[in-house]
């Protein structure tokens, strides 16, 4: 008679136990590491399902696209309210608001691949952090289309509401053509007065603000936000748009300012999306990189201490360019 756990079980009861532990291993009621060999060779003969197997790999996508999603619905949806309300169920600083609340959830939604939300501040990573550059151009495709689904989220929610402000459903018009113009509610414009070096450098600032205050929110070696980091986002974008939104609408972000963007200009608002502002529209697009570049340069030069950042590194990282093994041995403590 065989013993187990030191309780004697009879011969007829084996086959019994035997299925019984591996029904229990199958329902994770038993630790993984009582479970015996015979049980793994069963499970592993049952291969994952196909969207699993998807999921698994397309996470850090799946990731950026929701996060970015959750970002655009929350900052289109209180412009959209503002807006269509004539001010009557909100005003600027509800925008700042709503922004701030959208970027804060949506790095609560986006953790697993970092709370990015941003083709620029990825491009930064990159630049700054090791973060690998293959992972760039998936990153901004999801928060781009993240950005489209959103805006398109938005259109229909409050359709009736536009066609009642703009004057009928076939009215569709952007800011500087018309008095009850509603694109405004998906992408920015700049004001009438900005020059073109002006909404270039009020985009500029923005965007390096946001990188220089995203690094010390994550430097381990300063006050790190840990934890804390989705509501210290809340409020830096808060204080961005509080301070410095105004001129420009603070796009700071392709993927929040092109996605819904082109939206609009599928829905019917024409090309006047493009010509608008002098065509304003390519500089929420291009300033956030330089932006974004600068800002992190600017901590790293001066502030941050860690081996990741190129400034940190013999001749500012630029000899890997040159000799591409240089920095290997330099590096080899880095635990990126």
């Amino acid at each position: 008679m065989p013993v187990v756990d030191g309780i004697n079980i009879p011969e007829d009861m084996k086959g019994s136990l035997k299925a019984s532990n591996k029904r229990d291993s199958v329902l994770g009621v038993r630790p993984a590491s009582e479970t015996t060999e015979a049980e793994h060779a069963t499970i592993e003969a049952h291969p994952k399902p196909l969207w699993t197997r998807i999921r698994a790999s397309c996470r850090e996508a799946f990731s950026e696209f929701f996060g970015t999603m959750i970002l655009v619905l929350f900052g289109n949806g209180v412009v959209a309210q503002v807006v269509l309300s004539n001010n009557q169920k909100g005003d600027y600083q509800s925008i700042s608001w709503g922004w701030g609340l959208g970027v804060m959830l949506g790095v609560y939604v986006s953790g697993i691949s970092g709370s990015h939300l941003n083709p620029a501040v990825t491009f930064a990573m990159c630049v700054f952090r090791k973060f690998p550059w293959r992972k760039w151009p998936v990153y901004a495709v999801s928060q781009i289309l993240g950005g489209i689904c959103a805006a398109a989220i938005v259109y229909g929610n409050y359709k009736s509401a536009i066609d009642a402000y703009e004057g009928g459903p076939d009215i569709r018009t952007v800011p500087g053509y018309s008095d009850t113009a509603s694109a405004g509610i998906f992408c920015t414009y700049p004001a009438e007065f900005m020059t073109r070096t002006g909404q270039f450098f009020s985009e500029f600032v923005a965007s390096s603000i946001l990188m220089f205050v995203i690094f010390a929110l994550t430097d381990s070696g300063n006050m790190a936000a840990g934890p804390l980091m989705p509501l210290a986002m809340f409020f830096t974008i808060f204080g961005i748009g509080a301070c410095f939104g105004w001129e420009t609408g603070y796009a700071i972000n392709l993927a929040r300012d092109f996605g819904p963007r082109l939206v609009s200009y599928m829905l019917g608002y024409g090309t006047e999306v493009w010509k608008a502002g002098n065509y304003y529209f390519w500089v929420p697009a291009v300033a956030p990189f330089f932006g974004c570049t600068f800002g992190g340069w600017l901590y790293d030069m001066f502030l941050y201490v860690g081996p990741e950042s190129p400034t940190n590194m013999p001749y500012l990282g630029l000899r890997r360019f040159v000799k591409p093994g240089a920095e290997k041995h330099h590096n080899d403590h880095s635990p990126v």
